[in-house]
């Protein structure tokens, strides 16, 4: 996984600049398309009853954690498309891009499909 500019220059100001930085108190997985980057950017799904899906996770331990249930999106309506990527955002439609990385494995999504990230699907890394 990598992470985002906005969270990078938080954490450096918080940790070295003594800015505050509020943690959110709900973080929230969104599916892409195409991939986003530092910045943002990327395809994110958007229709078919999509949206971005709360996760939550276990405290960290050697640098690194896993999400600690399992994190359901809405069942598709719609086709949703190949979804190669994901996000984690700090807000439910909004908001700021905190972490990104690509699937294991493509997954085409249809109308009646579910997906779910399986507990410990999860893992963000600090380097």
């Amino acid at each position: 996984m990598a992470k985002s500019t906005y969270l990078d220059n938080a954490l450096l100001n918080a940790v070295l600049v003594n800015t505050a930085y509020a943690s959110p108190a709900t973080v929230y997985v969104a599916l892409y398309t195409a991939t986003p980057g530092p910045g943002g950017g990327g395809t994110e799904v958007s229709g078919g009853s999509y949206a971005r899906t709360p996760c939550t996770f276990s405290a960290a331990s050697g640098g690194s954690l896993t999400n600690s249930a399992n994190c359901t999106f809405p069942q598709a309506t719609a086709s949703w498309g190949t979804i190669a990527y994901f996000g984690i955002f700090d807000n439910a439609t909004a908001g700021n891009l905190l972490y990104y990385g690509s699937l294991t494995a493509s997954k085409t999504i249809n109308p009646g499909d579910q997906l779910q990230f399986a507990a410990g699907g999860i893992t963000v890394t600090e380097s």
